[in-house]
Protein backbone atom coordinates (compact mmCIF):
# COMPACT_ATOMS: atom_id res chain seq x y z
CA UNK A 1 0.00 0.00 0.00
CA UNK A 2 1.05 3.26 -1.26
CA UNK A 3 1.40 5.87 1.76
CA UNK A 4 -1.84 7.99 0.06
CA UNK A 5 -3.27 5.14 0.74
CA UNK A 6 -2.08 4.51 4.45
CA UNK A 7 -2.74 8.38 4.89
CA UNK A 8 -6.46 7.68 3.30
CA UNK A 9 -7.40 4.87 5.91
CA UNK A 10 -5.94 6.26 8.77
CA UNK A 11 -7.62 9.76 8.44
CA UNK A 12 -10.99 7.42 7.91
CA UNK A 13 -10.77 5.71 11.07
CA UNK A 14 -9.84 8.54 12.72
CA UNK A 15 -12.50 10.59 11.53
CA UNK A 16 -15.04 7.54 12.37
CA UNK A 17 -13.99 7.35 16.25
CA UNK A 18 -14.60 10.70 16.49
CA UNK A 19 -17.77 10.41 15.12
CA UNK A 20 -17.49 13.19 12.56
CA UNK A 21 -18.97 13.05 9.18
CA UNK A 22 -17.00 14.29 5.97
CA UNK A 23 -18.94 17.11 5.71
CA UNK A 24 -18.50 18.04 9.48
CA UNK A 25 -14.49 17.46 8.82
CA UNK A 26 -14.13 19.23 5.86
CA UNK A 27 -15.77 22.42 7.60
CA UNK A 28 -13.42 22.32 10.88
CA UNK A 29 -10.62 21.26 8.50
CA UNK A 30 -11.03 24.45 6.24
CA UNK A 31 -11.12 21.90 3.18
CA UNK A 32 -14.10 20.74 0.66
CA UNK A 33 -15.83 17.79 1.38
CA UNK A 34 -15.16 16.33 -2.10
CA UNK A 35 -11.38 16.81 -1.14
CA UNK A 36 -11.90 14.74 2.35
CA UNK A 37 -13.47 12.17 0.14
CA UNK A 38 -10.69 11.93 -2.30
CA UNK A 39 -7.60 11.61 0.74
CA UNK A 40 -9.61 9.37 2.59
CA UNK A 41 -9.78 7.03 -0.93
CA UNK A 42 -6.32 7.56 -1.56
CA UNK A 43 -7.31 9.66 -4.38
CA UNK A 44 -5.74 13.11 -3.72
CA UNK A 45 -2.32 14.38 -2.24
CA UNK A 46 -2.53 15.97 0.75
CA UNK A 47 -0.59 19.16 1.45
CA UNK A 48 1.62 18.90 4.58
CA UNK A 49 -0.54 22.83 5.61
CA UNK A 50 -3.56 20.12 5.63
CA UNK A 51 -2.51 16.94 7.04
CA UNK A 52 -1.65 19.17 10.03
CA UNK A 53 -4.98 20.96 9.67
CA UNK A 54 -7.00 17.49 10.06
CA UNK A 55 -4.67 16.50 12.86
CA UNK A 56 -5.30 19.21 14.83
CA UNK A 57 -9.42 18.63 14.50
CA UNK A 58 -8.89 15.37 15.28
CA UNK A 59 -6.73 15.90 18.07
CA UNK A 60 -4.03 13.40 16.79
CA UNK A 61 -0.24 14.06 15.95
CA UNK A 62 0.26 14.36 12.32
CA UNK A 63 2.65 11.39 12.32
CA UNK A 64 -0.40 9.19 13.65
CA UNK A 65 -2.28 9.84 10.13
CA UNK A 66 1.03 9.24 8.59
CA UNK A 67 2.09 5.75 9.67
CA UNK A 68 1.53 2.18 8.32
CA UNK A 69 -0.56 -0.33 10.13
CA UNK A 70 1.33 -2.70 12.18
CA UNK A 71 3.12 -5.24 10.20
CA UNK A 72 2.54 -3.79 6.89
CA UNK A 73 6.28 -1.54 6.75
CA UNK A 74 6.85 -0.63 3.31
Amino acid sequence: MNLRGVFGLNLQRRRRERRLSQEQLAHLAGCARAYLSGAEAGRRNATLDMVEALATVLEVEPADLLKYPAGEGR
